[in-house]
């Protein structure tokens, strides 16, 4: 096997694991607690079920991206280089608006909550096990909230780090710490 395929395919699993870890105990977290706990809003936000809701909305629209389901990758121009995935996430604000197409409905239950993540972490597996070498560091999109244009490799490792960015805000609503 020649050594980019190589490359390639041990960068997707570490992206299918790193994603699946992070998405799993999102999951876990929310069946740890019971409904009443989970579908409380606190001081105005989002409940930790609605948190979980939004995580598979945006998961499953980078799962889409990804596989090319959904439109928006482009093909990157000759010459592009990527930037480190740990110098983009470190300009990501703290606080962002979600888009309305992923923000919660203002009740969402637990199971449905915990149902929508199982789904979006199958579609996500599917849309790493379809990924070419090509498209992912060929093909790429570009978001004011990454400050620039990134891969669609990055694209999996954007979606990774908003899960557990979640998770974080999920474990401060249910009061685990």
């Amino acid at each position: 096997m020649e050594s980019k395929h190589i490359e390639h395919l041990t960068r997707v699993r570490h992206l299918r694991e790193a994603f699946a870890g992070a998405n799993e105990r999102l999951v876990a977290r929310l069946r740890r607690v019971d409904d009443h706990a989970a579908e409380a809003r606190v001081g105005g936000g989002w409940s930790a079920a609605q948190i979980g809701w939004h995580v598979a909305k945006v998961s499953t629209q980078f799962a889409g991206l990804i596989s090319g389901e959904r439109p928006g990758a482009q093909p990157l121009p000759a010459g592009f280089v990527a930037r480190e995935w740990t110098a983009i996430a470190a300009e990501v604000p703290d606080k962002l608006q979600a888009p309305r197409g992923v923000e919660p409905p203002p009740h969402v239950r637990r199971s449905e909550a915990i149902a929508e993540l199982e789904a979006s972490g199958v579609r996500m597996a599917r849309a790493f096990d379809a990924l070419t070498p090509e498209r992912g560091t060929g093909f790429g999109i570009t978001s004011a909230i990454v400050g620039g244009t990134i891969t669609l490799y990055q694209v999996g490792e954007w979606a990774t780090a908003h899960v557990i960015r979640h998770n974080r805000q999920a474990k401060r609503v249910l009061g685990e710490g």
